[in-house]
């Protein structure tokens, strides 16, 4: 057996010092809580920054493709199906759906109450897995009946507290252009992203009563909105659109369509690495102060150690051997707390959020097992490192005094 490791385990599992003992446990326990809290806290932060992503491209797809032009309101200039450039894309794994759509602005007016909206106008092949998600109360738009969806119209819980509405209530949506063109409306689907963008602006509604409304062909619409397979690859997918867009059309991702958003999330990072940082920092502070105290208890043995023969460096690795065993529990126990409180939220959501602050209504949890791993490798490698710093105060004690201290 090693020397080294014979004597740290001796001193590490079968000592009867009671000091040594308490400041062993209290710097396990700083390991277990500090690695615990980076475990936490990137999985916290990993899953706000995906739910806000999720939710935004959930709504507006990844890729937006619009007829090139300077129109700039929220009212689509309108151009016709561009049916090659959406085969050659759907041929493409990158691409999950190609759906038309097309947007204009209204005013809904209901129970007293005004409030201005954006209209955006979708078909039966639109993909109703993100709202579905989102519904508070009601259903999506049912296409089946085609005189009846032209009445229907969903609504954000926002809308619907803003103008006193539920679920069954009809309602007046005016369009100003001229003539002023009014429809009447019937609230099928209430629904509640939480992402203010979204909720204060938009109610979904049938594509083919825009077309009517803007007096277009059957064949126009405002544009299409396209979802990446891999939202990672969206540059790679983008350029895949690019090279198959018709010069009549022009596209703009989701980062450009809410850059307010996409400039903020990457913020949180810097918190992510200032948390680590301390907790680290935490981490190493409590093990230099064990190890200093371990090895002034231990001041007699260092000096037998040297009596026989024993280097300074074989010595030094005795204590780091020591306290890398303590690093290895207190890790152990960190990922055991971690990941445990992680999977109690993921699971439960018993940790709640203020909506209107944080676009969500819980703490949102998203395990990447390789961020446990390099957590628990940079917390044993870097406080092994910094460790063999202190240890080097053993050179410092002489042997002849050190016997005599005992």
């Amino acid at each position: 057996m090693n020397f080294a490791s014979f004597i740290a385990g001796r001193i590490s599992f079968k000592s009867k010092r009671t000091f040594s003992k308490l400041i062993v446990r209290i710097a396990i326990v700083g390991i277990m809580l500090g690695l615990s809290v980076m475990i936490i806290s990137l999985a916290i932060i990993r899953g706000f920054k995906n739910e806000i992503r999720e939710k935004i491209r959930g709504f507006d797809g990844d890729i937006k493709v619009v007829k090139y032009d300077l129109n700039g309101s929220y009212e689509n200039s309108p151009f016709v199906k561009a049916d090659t450039f959406v085969n050659k894309v759907k041929s493409s794994r990158a691409i999950t759906y190609v759906v038309p759509f097309a947007t204009k602005p209204g005013i809904i007016k209901a129970n007293g109450e005004i409030e201005g909206v954006i209209l955006k106008g979708v078909d039966h092949t639109y993909n109703w897995d993100f709202l579905k998600a989102n519904l508070v109360a009601g259903t999506v738009i049912n296409f089946a009946d085609t005189s009846a969806s032209k009445t229907q119209i969903m609504i954000s819980q926002t809308t619907a507290n803003r103008l006193k509405l539920k679920l069954g209530d009809a309602l007046m949506m005016y369009f100003v252009q001229q003539p002023l063109r009014r429809r009447p409306f019937k609230v099928v689907g209430i629904f509640d992203t939480s992402v203010e963008e979204i909720d204060k602006a938009y109610v979904i509604g049938d594509l083919s009563l825009i077309k009517r409304l803007n007096n277009w062909n059957p064949d126009e619409i405002g544009g299409y909105e396209l979802r990446a397979a891999d939202f990672d690859q969206l540059d790679q997918v983008s350029y895949l659109v690019d090279n198959n867009l018709p010069s009549r059309l022009k596209f703009t991702t989701v980062f450009e369509n809410f850059p307010l958003i996409f400039e903020w999330l990457p913020s949180l990072d810097v918190n992510a690495r200032v948390m680590l940082v301390l907790m680290l920092a935490v981490a190493i502070i409590n093990m230099i102060s064990a190890l200093l105290i371990m090895i002034l208890e231990r001041t007699a043995m260092i000096g037998i150690l040297k009596a026989m023969g024993a280097s300074n460096w074989k010595i030094q690795r005795v204590f780091l051997y020591n306290a890398s065993y303590l690093i290895g529990i207190g890790l152990l126990l960190g990922n055991v707390l971690g990941l445990g409180l992680c999977w109690i939220q993921h699971d439960t959501h018993f940790l709640k959020l203020d909506a209107s602050s944080y676009s969500m209504t819980f703490v949102p949890i998203q395990f990447n097992w390789m961020d446990v791993v390099m957590l628990n490798i940079g917390t044993l490698v870097i406080c092994l490192l910094v460790l063999t710093i202190p240890s080097m105060l053993v050179s410092k004690i002489s042997p002849v005094k050190a016997i005599q201290y005992k």
